[in-house]
């Protein structure tokens, strides 16, 4: 089994993106009071879709 270190992992995953999916409820004597879902995706922006920076100045 090949070793791999976290960042090489992390870097993968963060390629190709990663979804995160959960959901919490809270109920009280089977009556459900809150019920919160949550759907994230985490991925890299590459820097063909960022734009061009070259030559423009910070505005203050």
């Amino acid at each position: 089994m090949e070793r791999i270190a976290l960042v090489d992992l992390l870097d993968r995953l963060l390629a190709g993106g990663v979804v995160i999916a959960g959901d919490l409820v809270i109920s009280i004597a089977g009556v459900d009071l809150v019920q919160v879902s949550l759907r994230a995706l985490i991925t890299t922006v590459r820097d063909e879709l960022l734009p061009e920076l070259e030559g423009q100045e910070e505005r203050p």
